[in-house]
């Protein structure tokens, strides 16, 4: 694929020998400098498939100069920065380049001594990168490449506004690579901005869940949820799961009502420290721990091998968010499962979840937790979703009136001599 030897060493020793399709299409369109913009499910490998191409770049280009940057990654979470520094570590490790991770939770003095002299690869989350430019730690005027990562995911976390302002810092020539899970209208727009003439490939349909992971739901009433997670553990002994909620507190219940029924359980959400969630994290690969409750805040950062459950304990509110949790299951062909605990009040939920991916998922009653309000049955939606309709102006005399100060008194509570007086003065 016009990788040279040292990469393909680095390849070698993390047990790679066949690339997947995403890494197959993208390899030689980014060695031929060309924009990209590349749609994958999640755990196909795309890491991979703009890292590998990029140091090769990079290995016969210029030697980098003190604070600046020859690669800028931009990703939406810390745990995705730190997971995909680690894939440059180990792909360069037979090349002479410097590559490191920034991100906010933790203090900046130790990431402005890294990037002193200068870095080939930096792995960057906006926030942080924003501060360490301001403070004139960071400079870009050797920047070659750009990768926006889980774009969409930035958008929905608010980083809009922090992109332009780093887009604004950048070099106009250099080589701009986007790589999602999907690509929304929203971020088709961006992406005009971005891009020049880019190639788009996609491996996968858009918002399509993967096919190795076995999905299927047990409607249950909401105070029940624990109890039933709690059986569904014990009773098939599972070792390792990973449960989504939809709020912190939430997380941080069931993780305590986990614990107290002798299940070993952690949560990882936004309120922990970064040491907090790294350590979490890193307790649930090595099996120390036996449940990891996160937000959605993880979705799209995890990167376990071989997870064989995921749970949707809440369901999530946004039906893109779906796909990218169970996406943490059945990666690169492994075989997993997806359940979802479902109450009647999130029937709504459920059916946006279906109507995005286009197929009705299985029911399964659990004995013994039977819900008194059930879900109601489901129907596939294949009508186009219409665009909402813009408000209708209100009337220049209806504006007029609802302006007025509540406690003047109505034109109708005037005595009669004094209406017809009202009128004409108005």
């Amino acid at each position: 694929m016009g990788l040279s030897a040292p990469i393909l060493k680095a390849i070698s020793e993390q047990g790679y020998t066949t690339p997947t399709p995403i890494q197959t299409k993208a390899i030689p369109l980014v060695l031929q400098g060309k924009d990209l913009m590349a749609a994958a499910q999640t755990g196909t490998g795309k890491t991979a498939g703009f890292a590998l191409p990029i140091l090769e770049i990079l290995s016969k280009g210029t030697r980098v100069q003190p604070n600046q940057v020859r690669t800028l990654i931009l990703t939406p979470t810390r745990e995705l920065a730190a997971q995909i520094d680690e894939s440059f570590v180990a792909y360069s490790k037979h090349l002479p380049l410097r590559s490191t991770v920034v991100f906010g939770g933790v203090k900046i003095n130790p990431q402005m001594m890294k990037l002193r002299r200068g870095v080939d690869v930096l792995v960057a989350t906006p926030g942080r990168l924003l501060d360490l430019y301001n403070q004139n730690a960071l400079k870009f005027k050797q920047l070659e490449v750009l990768v926006l990562d889980e774009a969409d995911r930035m958008l929905d976390m608010g980083f809009i506004h922090d992109i332009r302002k780093i887009l604004a810092l950048l070099p106009k020539k250099r080589q701009t690579l986007m790589f999602s899970a999907t690509f929304s209208e929203q971020i088709r727009t961006l992406a005009k901005t971005l891009v020049r003439n880019p190639v788009q490939i996609s491996v996968t349909p858009r918002n399509t869940t993967v096919n190795t992971v076995k999905q299927w739901l047990i409607p249950v009433d909401k105070k029940r949820k624990p109890a039933l997670l709690t059986q569904l553990i014990k009773q098939n002994q599972w070792q390792q799961v990973l449960v989504f909620t939809r709020t912190k507190h939430g997380a941080n219940r069931l993780t305590n009502k986990l614990e107290s029924e002798k299940i070993k359980a952690v949560a990882i959400h936004g309120n922990k420290s970064q040491n907090a969630r790294t350590k979490a994290l890193a307790d649930f690969k090595a099996g120390t721990v036996q449940v990891l409750v996160a937000t959605d805040i993880a979705a799209r950062g995890l990167d376990i091998d071989q997870l064989p459950q995921v749970v949707n304990f809440d369901m999530p509110h946004i039906p893109e968010d779906y796909v990218h949790r169970i996406g943490r299951t059945g990666r690169a062909g492994q075989k997993g499962q997806a359940i979802s605990l479902v109450s009647a009040d999130e029937f709504k939920q459920l059916s946006d979840i279906e109507r995005l991916v286009q197929q009705l998922i299985t029911r399964e009653y659990h004995d013994g937790f039977e819900p008194v309000n059930d879900v109601p049955a489901s129907r596939l939606d294949r009508r186009p979703k219409k665009p909402k309709r813009p408000k209708k102006p209100k009337k220049a005399q209806e504006t007029t009136q609802s302006d007025q100060p509540s406690n003047r008194t109505s034109e109708k509570q005037q005595p009669a001599g004094r209406r017809s007086r009202y009128r004409k003065r108005g």
